[in-house]
């Protein structure tokens, strides 16, 4: 039964979606940096979907790109700034607690053949969510579907 604790319950997808990655050796680890990265979104109104994080970078995405050009202009103070265009997040929604073996290498395992931009996980118990191109979303859903569903 779908409605028990445990289970996978669906799979959405967001297309529309921009990443954003920042990288930089020498600011990424300084106090405060995060904080005047998030500023810049902020001051320009454009609402942060996604966020990962590494010792040498920060990847965001967003699906407002109406100040893109400005806010890319401001992160290039912090580093070297990759853009994506065209990408869709998956989100793969269940109980995914930290008491639950395995949902999470099915998700994978169902995406081995795709490439993934970002993941983001652990935020929530309920949900794990993926960046891939937008062409490679029909086949995403399928394979996850089939491997998840059936």
């Amino acid at each position: 039964n779908d409605s028990e604790r445990g289970k996978i319950k669906s799979i959405a997808a967001k297309d529309g979606i921009t990443a954003i990655k920042i990288q930089s050796s020498r600011m990424l680890l300084a106090y405060g940096f995060l904080r005047r990265v998030f500023e810049i979104f902020e001051r320009y109104k454009t609402p942060i979907d996604m966020i990962t994080t590494s010792e040498v970078a920060v990847s965001v995405t967003i699906d407002d790109i109406s100040n893109l050009a400005e806010i890319i202009k401001e992160l290039n103070n912090f580093g070297t700034v990759e853009v994506d265009y065209n990408q869709t997040i998956v989100c793969v929604v269940g109980d995914f607690g930290a008491d639950k073996h395995g949902f999470a290498a099915r998700v994978l395992e169902a995406l081995k053949h795709i490439p993934i931009r970002m993941i983001s996980y652990g935020g929530s118990h309920f949900n794990i969510s993926l960046l891939i191109n937008d062409g490679d979303k029909v086949e995403a859903l399928r394979s996850l579907h089939n491997r998840l569903f059936e």
